[in-house]
């Protein structure tokens, strides 16, 4: 084990395993962790939408209760919170949502980078505490009656930047620890941290809604900042930092250690493997308690970008994460507007939408594991999602039991391809067979495919704010084009997946 682990580890280290294997014990706990990580992540996102119908009301006119000469001195106007008060509002919104996206998907690329280079503890540990502490102070806004736009964009700015470290360094610790087999359902499972997160958000920020916004983002800060101590105390971001199995990254279930035979001298076993290491201009090899572990240098991003599939899944989920995201921040001001719902109503409406979301992810994954086609996957649940986007907007509004099918529904074939290409697909493809087994790509790989969706994330909510005042009809027509771009980015990966089916030694390279 090595010296730098948690207390948190450190203790658990005391704990009898009552003849538990030592490394699924711990490779359960890192799933967990990580999930409830990740959860709030979410959580801590997820204010900003169910805050939006309370930042601007609809009346005629905006009357200040409290002008003087210069300056506003209320809290709220009849039409919301200034500055958000105006006929300009929605492009306010809008650009809220823009600023927060687009840090998050610059932050990506660079989060990437960093967290194959630093320990991943201290790195997730300082992105969660920095998040909650800038969510905070959205909401202190409230307190300090701060009416600036600039404010609002700064605090959304930074926060998105911030929020991005938590994706790569997390999909990283997965992938280190669990392997290849039946990754496609472990992580559809594990994956539904976003959509728990997007509920408990929900729920927590429209418990505050109407009566004191505020703590729609106070509270949320204080959980995720919370977490990051947790995290700092025990997260373990590799198996070998305390000694335990290497998973296969093929797609067995031994481990990747090469053990010395036992009539061997072990020191005179670790410096010939080095030695012709160096023989083969590879990295060398370095001791540890159960074996040997190759040292890795950090894949550059050019060279991420050349393994198959990168580009392809990584301009998929632009527009897939384009669609989710102007979900996750729109969804509640559209139940608002067309069920005639208060606030907090609404954003409990909006969580069946992920609640179908954990659906999709899951059912995902496991077509995914068992047809190994996760291209074809995607393809399928895309091509659905469009007429279920069209029959959702056009009969959502009949009656609360149609809004409520049609949400799930919705929500499960919208999220599914999205959830299925952030997890398996990006682990899949940061352990490609190109890479000769360096494990030192897979945050690279998921900073680039979920740092381009995040572009499509940043770009859908933006496009609402405008398209909407010309209704919300065009908002849809506008989501399922891009669904259907989504599909179409991939049909190259699905003839190959196919072509490898029906003709496995036509396909072989």
């Amino acid at each position: 084990m090595t010296t730098d682990v948690g207390w948190g580890t450190r203790c658990i280290q005391l704990i009898p395993r009552c003849g538990f294997n030592r490394t699924t014990l711990y490779k359960f706990f890192m799933l967990i962790l990580t999930f409830f990580a990740y959860t709030s992540y979410h959580l801590s996102r997820k204010p900003i939408s169910v805050v939006k119908p309370v930042l601007h009301k609809n009346c005629s006119t905006a009357r200040p209760i409290n002008v003087t000469k210069n300056h506003i001195e209320n809290i709220t106007t009849d039409c919301g919170y200034a500055p958000f008060d105006g006929k300009s509002y929605e492009e306010m919104l809008g650009s809220l949502d823009y600023a927060y996206l687009f840090a998050y998907a610059v932050g990506m690329f660079l989060s990437g980078h960093i967290a194959e280079r630093v320990n991943l503890r201290y790195f997730l540990t300082g992105g969660m505490l920095l998040s909650g502490i800038f969510t905070m102070m959205f909401g202190f806004a409230r307190y300090w009656k701060i009416h600036s736009f600039t404010y609002f964009i700064a605090m959304q700015i930074i926060c998105g930047a911030f929020q991005s470290t938590g994706w790569p360094s997390v999909v990283t610790v997965v992938g280190n620890w669990f392997g290849k087999g039946r990754r496609g359902f472990i992580m559809g499972v594990w994956n539904s941290h976003t959509s728990v997160g997007n509920i408990l958000g929900s729920l927590i920020a429209g418990v505050f809604v109407n009566d004191n916004w505020g703590l729609s983002f106070i509270v949320p800060g204080i959980i995720i900042s919370t977490m990051g101590i947790v995290v700092f105390f025990f997260l373990v971001p590799k198996p070998e930092d305390i000694g335990c199995d290497l998973p296969d990254q093929s797609g067995g279930e031994e481990n990747n250690y090469r053990v010395p035979p036992d009539h061997i001298e072990r020191e005179h076993y670790y410096e010939s493997l080095n030695q012709n290491a160096d023989d083969d201009d590879e990295e060398p090899l370095v001791n540890s308690e159960q074996g040997l572990v190759k040292k890795e240098k950090a894949i550059s991003f050019f060279n991420a970008l050349k393994i198959p599939g990168v580009i392809e899944f990584a301009l998929c989920l632009f527009f897939a994460k384009l669609v989710s995201y102007t979900f996750l921040f729109w969804l509640p001001s559209y139940i608002k507007h067309t069920m005639h719902t208060d606030p907090e109503v609404a954003a409990d409406y909006s969580t069946l939408f992920d609640v179908g979301g954990i659906v999709g992810g899951i059912l995902a994954g496991v077509v995914s594991d068992l047809t190994g086609a996760k291209a074809t996957t995607c393809v399928v649940m895309l091509a659905f999602a469009a007429p279920a986007m069209f029959i959702y907007e056009t009969y959502a509004s009949v009656s609360n039991l149609a809004n409520i099918l049609l949400l799930l529904i919705t929500g499960s074939l919208v999220n599914g391809p999205y959830a299925l290409i952030t997890t398996a697909v990006s682990a899949d493809l940061g352990t490609h067979q190109s890479l000769r087994g360096n494990s030192h790509a897979l945050a690279t790989v998921t900073a680039i495919i979920d740092g381009t969706g995040s572009m499509g994330a940043a770009l859908g909510p933006l496009l609402t704010g405008l398209i909407n005042p010309t209704g919300w009809h065009n908002v849809f027509y506008m989501l399922i084009a891009a669904d259907i771009a989504a599909l179409l980015l991939l049909l190259r990966l699905l003839y190959k997946e196919f072509q490898a089916k029906c003709c496995p030694r036509e396909s072989a390279p």
